[in-house]
């Protein structure tokens, strides 16, 4: 890709997560992103072939890997049960309430249908991202400290209920006082934790 060509990638990319942080998901158009960015709507479907197209790409390549690595900060796979996740916890409510464009695509991912069709397209094996969070939860389930679900079921026990709580701070922000802070997400951590334990 030419020099410009790359310009106008990352014009679109900065456009959209912009729109959608400042007025949500639904309101991001293919149309109003194009003109928003500056380029013709043929530019943009040159490379993506429909709004979900794009929205796939971005998380895939703009957010998956910035999220990961801020859910990793000072993470270990060989941190006990219990401060393992909640490092996983705040890390996560960390990031995502600072990043509300990428909170915005992880819940458009959760529900999407075609994200597992863009992980195989784009060659990503289930447990490539996060892998030491796999490996912490697969450690604790082997030593019989936490019940021995399969991986999704211990991901959905771990981030489902964290991901709500996001949502709630966001809906909170419009409020007069904000509801969910560091000190209730922790106490809501240490539930889900001992539900968690065998």
């Amino acid at each position: 890709m030419r020099p410009k060509n790359l310009e106008k990638e990352e014009a679109i990319r900065t456009v959209a997560l912009h729109i959608i942080a400042e007025e949500g998901l639904e309101n991001l158009s293919m149309q109003r992103l194009a003109k928003a960015a500056n380029v013709s709507p043929r530019t943009i479907y040159i490379k993506y072939e429909n709004k979900e197209d794009f929205l796939i790409k971005l998380f895939i390549e703009e957010v998956l890997g910035a999220y990961e690595q801020a859910v990793l900060e000072n993470f270990s796979p060989e941190l006990g049960f219990s401060e393992g996740v909640k490092k996983i916890w705040l890390n996560t409510f960390r990031y995502l309430t600072q990043n509300r464009p990428s909170f915005a695509l992880l819940q458009y991912g959760k529900s999407s249908p075609l994200l597992n069709q863009a992980y195989q397209k784009a060659g990503i094996r289930e447990g490539q991202f996060f892998a030491p969070i796999h490996r912490f939860l697969e450690s604790h389930a082997t030593a019989g400290i936490i019940r021995n679900f399969p991986t999704d079921v211990h991901r959905a026990l771990l981030f489902s209920p964290l991901l709500d709580l996001v949502n709630e701070y966001f809906d909170y922000q419009s409020r007069p006082t904000q509801l969910i802070t560091e000190e209730l997400v922790l106490a809501c951590c240490e539930v889900v934790t001992k539900g968690m334990l065998k």
